[in-house]
């Protein structure tokens, strides 16, 4: 079994437990995996593991910034070319992320708990706040970073109550998204006008399909990291 004790690079050791951490989690849920699990399938031991991150939650929030990037990047790929208007594009991120949820459930407890973790939430909240700062200061141009942090609070559980809640034949993911972006956009004073346009822009997108590669990807990548 290999470990720091044998010479191993800390950076190594780091990168198979991402990689580990993100498979177990996506195959047994986040509650589910154990630290001695993720310490075993990385071929290192529970000690090593905790000197390494401390927590399995802080293993998640690390996880967590590294696919709120990726969903920011992917969406900005994806609308290359066809627009530049920021509220579009919040409103095809958040329909991005609310399809990755929709698509594996236990993909849905991941998100649940890092809305809901004190570190892993802290997390979001920095690192959406500036994005949010940056997507809607032009439209919101009074505001100042600690209005949008208060803000990212409201928008942030709106996000988790509606990422909770699966869909049905009732409640379905057309109808998530609409009132998503309607409830969600009152928060920053988005017109009904342009809240009906946001809608009509995100349904001439396959979100289901390119959330089901995102998500491949994203496991690819970490994965190709942890080669050693």
């Amino acid at each position: 079994m290999a470990n720091i004790g044998h010479g191993e690079k800390y950076e190594q050791v780091r990168k198979r437990l991402l990689y580990s951490a993100a498979k177990l989690f996506l195959q047994k849920g986040y509650s589910m995996t154990t630290v001695k699990e993720l310490a075993a399938d990385a071929g290192t031991n529970t000690g090593v593991l905790m000197r390494t991150f401390g927590s399995k939650e802080n293993i998640l929030a690390i996880l967590v910034k590294y696919v709120l990037n990726e969903q920011f990047g992917y969406t900005e790929e994806l609308l290359k070319g066809k627009t530049n208007d920021k509220i579009l594009f919040y409103a095809a991120e958040t329909t991005l992320q609310l399809h990755i949820v929709e698509s594996n459930e236990h993909i849905r407890e991941l998100y649940c708990a890092a809305y809901s973790l004190p570190a892993t939430t802290q997390i979001i909240q920095q690192t959406i706040t500036g994005k949010l700062e940056n997507l809607f200061k032009e439209h919101l141009p009074h505001l100042e970073t600690k209005d949008f942090y208060e803000l990212e609070i409201a928008s942030g559980g709106i996000m988790r109550g509606f990422m909770t809640i699966p869909c049905d034949m009732y409640f379905t993911m057309e109808r998530k998204i609409k009132r998503f972006l309607e409830t969600t956009f009152l928060v920053y004073r988005v017109s009904d006008e342009k809240i009906k346009e946001t809608i009509d822009f995100v349904s001439q997108f396959d979100f289901k399909q390119i959330a089901e590669k995102l998500v491949q990807e994203m496991l690819e990548k970490v994965a190709e990291k942890a080669q050693y």
